[in-house]
């Protein structure tokens, strides 16, 4: 179990106002007095703790009496008296009187019982703190009464922090506690097999829903523990730029992870949530000049998690988007290396949406199409006619070296001329430019300018939108 408490101190070093304990209420009798909103709030979280439970009030809500059946509630309508209080451990006052919390918390301290009463912190031994639940790991947060509204903002982003897979973790973990207990029987060494459990490869398989892998996993790790973990590779997808459009899983793996393999698509702000200590390895392409060819990249990997670290992939966009990250897998699977891959904002989502411009609309588009507009030989070989077909939003990926020709080919197989396209110069960061116009008037509107890549087009009657739907505040044209 985990717990933050947040001191209402500005010091350190301060006492603190309440001490953090977790209270082990299975089958154990509470009484709550009052049976309103806030008395139905707490009979939910003691239910969950599997405590009994007793209420006593002289007026009885319907969602109360709701939960009689569901929770098993003993419900006594009747005025608060001091001989309510005989066999109980812990109270809860939910009234709206404030002589009877009064009067609970008086004779409930007389007696050396535990009290509770809502919103009146003075008058509590202890207080309910934001909870995050991912049994058996449960995760409290508390500002000793003084800022209710702050915890429970500390906790929705801790709740997005930790994944509900945690809780199967920690139930892994239970399961093979004796286990590894009985074949480690130094602490220190026993520390150092979970360490590399809970942060490994048993874990990422938990995490990714492989429960019987998992489990596999670690009886394997525990015939041989003083083996060292094979490593791993994460094939991730780091998005259009914005370093705030990674997914969680992303950047959780990249915090663990031992070395960065990156492409030149990754911005900065991005590489920077990596772990610092890392090792950092740029393999980027540019058009003519490869820092490493793909196959070296692929024997790259390899060779890394052979050495059994972990290594974090990161590929502009979705690797599966024309990353060629399916090679990648291929090189890995036939080397027997484990990895999972985390798929990322394509940028032909991310940056249409930058730039308010909508990929299908009943209005507009019926379809959309991702092509890559790569030259081979000097050309664009690409399907024309079907590109040119009506109604449709055609996204053309690293076009720009040859979009005139691609302009021209649309026309040519029957695409108006004056049919909209638009540039999007950097899409997602600040640094995002969209320039617009059409098939016949583009290529000659961006000849003195210089276009930064990574840049894509996009192409089809939706583009009319973005002067409407732009929101965005990119760079000014």
């Amino acid at each position: 179990m985990l717990i933050i408490t947040c001191l209402n101190q500005y010091k350190l070093g301060m006492s603190m106002d309440y001490f953090p304990i977790f209270l082990n209420l299975k089958n154990q009798s509470c009484l709550v007095v009052g049976a309103g909103s806030c008395a139905a709030r707490k009979i939910e979280l003691l239910a969950r703790a599997g405590a009994h439970m007793t209420v006593v009030a002289r007026d009885i809500s319907s969602q109360i009496v709701a939960m009689q059946d569901t929770h098993q509630l003993t419900i006594h309508q009747k005025t608060f008296e001091s001989s309510d209080l005989q066999g109980f451990k812990l109270v809860i006052s939910a009234t709206n009187d404030e002589q009877t919390n009064q009067l609970v918390s008086e004779l409930c301290k007389k007696r050396g019982l535990l009290v509770n009463v809502v919103d009146n912190p003075p008058l509590c031994d202890f207080i309910f703190p934001a909870i995050v639940d991912r049994a058996p790991i449960t995760i409290a947060v508390s500002s000793g009464g003084v800022s209710p509204v702050l915890a429970r903002l500390l906790r929705a982003k801790i709740e997005t922090m930790i994944s509900p897979t945690y809780g199967m973790l920690g139930q892994l973990a239970e399961n093979f506690r004796e286990k590894v207990k009985q074949t480690l029987q130094q602490p220190a060494n026993r520390r150092i097999f979970w360490e590399n459990i809970l942060q490994g490869r048993v874990a990422e398989l938990v995490f990714s829903g492989q429960m019987e892998a998992a489990e596999n996993a670690l009886e394997q790790a525990l015939s041989e523990p003083e083996r060292s973990l094979v490593g791993e590779v994460y094939l991730i997808g780091a998005g259009p730029g914005a370093a705030d459009l990674l997914t969680f899983r992303a950047l959780r793996l990249m915090q663990q992870a031992d070395v960065v393999v990156y492409d030149r698509l990754v911005s900065s702000e991005i590489l920077d949530l990596a772990r610092r200590d890392s090792e950092k390895i740029y393999v980027g392409k540019e058009r003519s000049l490869h820092t490493l060819p793909q196959p070296q990249i692929n024997d790259l990997l390899v060779m890394l998690a052979s050495q059994g670290k972990r290594v974090a992939r990161l590929k502009g966009g979705d690797p599966f988007i024309f990353g060629r990250g399916g090679e990648e897998i291929e090189t890995l699977i036939d080397n027997n290396i484990p990895f999972q891959v985390v798929p990322g904002i394509t940028a032909a989502t991310g940056c249409a949406s930058y730039a308010g411009i909508p990929l299908t609309h009943r209005d507009y588009a019926q379809s959309c199409i991702f092509v890559t507009g790569h030259l081979k030989d000097h050309c664009v070989n690409l399907n024309w006619t079907q590109l040119a077909v009506p109604n449709q939003t055609v996204v053309i990926y690293m076009g720009m070296v040859g979009l005139k020709q691609i302009c021209q080919s649309l026309i040519t197989h029957g695409s108006s001329p004056d049919l909209p396209i638009a540039i999007i110069e950097q899409g997602t960061t600040k640094q995002q430019r969209v320039l617009s116009g059409t098939l016949q008037t583009l290529p000659d509107q961006i000849k003195d300018e210089t276009i930064k890549p990574p840049s894509l087009l996009i192409i089809g009657n939706v583009v009319t939108l973005h002067k409407k739907l732009q929101w965005f505040e990119g760079r000014k044209i």
